[in-house]
């Protein structure tokens, strides 16, 4: 038993330090709560709470060089309440495994020193942590597409949308301006009101945001995660400004540039469409010169295509999304879920865990891969693989 001061240096709390490898199985103290402890440096984190038959999941650490608690400021989305849980130290964050969950909600992570932590720490001035929900297997990386008015990236997003209709989806973006006629609340968009989406903004909940005519428009983390989550590689259309700050966020994507072949092709094409004034047509030429001049020289973007004649510039596009002869698979079976008993412990080993479940019976072990962790908070952490030793015993 160890013991650690409360904030108000009185009576000292005793928390069992069962960490081994890195791996904390916790414990359950007198008074009711489950903790565990894990020990990074010359701080502790220690995750728990209390309750009657759930228990709340909230996160304090103990400074051994300030000699007291530190509440931190909790970003994220914060685990529903568990019966218990395991925890295991991965290098800059903590592998949470909640005991006797919900087939889907088995998985946490704590980070406590990822690039996102240190980058709120240093905007926020405070003590920070993330929650990030663990996800089974992987999805392809999100697609930032951008280009000026008429270069037809439309076009070209509708083109993959029809022929890889089962691939590619789109992300509802969030408002703060009403709804018009026939629009439904998560089908045209997310509306919300101003003060929610500015503190959601503030907690680093939004990708890109955009104020025009004093509403608020933008992309959200969970609008992109939900698209993921359906098992489809998620479109964002959206300007070079957009695409900056898509960039500096935590979202992995690809990011394509489209360029008209010369701004008089462009000039001919708006032309054509017959549906802006003069003034809008040479508003739209303008605005097209900074955006190219942007799009080529600021380094935001992975690829740069010019949409020169439309089947050529699409099967380069999808060329570089690893589409060239792409054959569709046999349908895929629903995500997979996996269910996780009240009574197990667990051991690390490099990029594994290893879960035991009630025996050191090879029949009741189960191996957790995680190396090869994608994505991250504010947003989900894909790629956990769960394997139980008796298939690779088999094998």
């Amino acid at each position: 038993m160890k013991p650690f001061y409360d904030q108000q240096g009185e009576a000292p709390t005793l928390i069992h330090q069962d960490q081994q490898n890195g791996a904390s199985n916790g414990s359950e103290l007198k008074d009711g709560t489950f903790q565990t402890s894990t020990t990074i440096g010359n701080k502790t984190y220690v995750i728990g709470g209390a309750g009657s038959e759930t228990l709340s999941i909230d996160v304090r650490i103990f400074d051994k060089c300030l000699g007291e608690w530190v509440n931190p400021t909790v970003l994220g989305t914060k685990p529903l309440s568990c019966e218990g849980h395991s925890a295991v130290l991965l290098k800059d964050r903590i592998i949470v495994l909640k005991k006797n969950p919900k087939p889907d909600d088995h998985t946490w992570f704590l980070e406590v020193d990822t690039q996102y932590v240190r980058q709120q720490k240093k905007k926020l001035g405070t003590e920070v942590v993330a929650w990030s929900k663990g996800v089974i297997g992987n999805v392809g990386k999100p697609v930032v597409i951008s280009g000026p008015s008429g270069v037809g990236k439309g076009t070209l997003i509708s083109k993959l949308m029809k022929e890889f209709p089962s691939m590619f989806g789109f992300s509802v973006s969030h408002t703060t301006r009403a709804a018009r006629g026939m629009e439904k609340d998560g089908v045209h968009y997310h509306f919300s009101e101003k003060s929610i989406m500015e503190k959601e903004i503030k907690d680093g909940k939004f990708l890109e945001f955009a104020s025009v005519h004093g509403n608020l428009y933008g992309t959200s983390v969970e609008a992109v995660e939900m698209v993921s989550d359906a098992g489809k590689r998620c479109i964002l259309d959206i300007d070079v400004q957009g695409a900056r700050s898509v960039r500096a966020s935590s979202l992995e994507a690809i990011f394509v540039f489209i360029c008209p072949p010369t701004m008089e092709e462009l000039e001919k094409r708006l032309r054509k469409r017959g549906t802006e004034t003069e003034e809008q047509v040479l508003k739209r030429l303008r605005n097209a010169q900074t955006e190219i001049e942007q799009g080529k020289s600021s380094g935001i973007f992975d690829f740069i295509l010019y949409n020169d004649k439309l089947a050529e510039c699409y099967g380069s596009l999808k060329k570089l999304l690893g589409l060239d002869g792409y054959v569709a698979p046999p349908p895929n079976p629903a995500a997979r879920e996996f269910n996780l008993p009240m009574d197990y412990s667990v051991s690390k080993l490099d990029d594994r865990i290893i879960i035991y479940c009630n025996s050191l019976e090879l029949e009741n072990m189960i191996m957790l891969d995680v190396s090869s962790l994608e994505g991250g908070a504010p947003g989900r952490t894909r790629g956990l693989d769960f394997i139980r030793m008796e298939q690779l015993h088999i094998q």
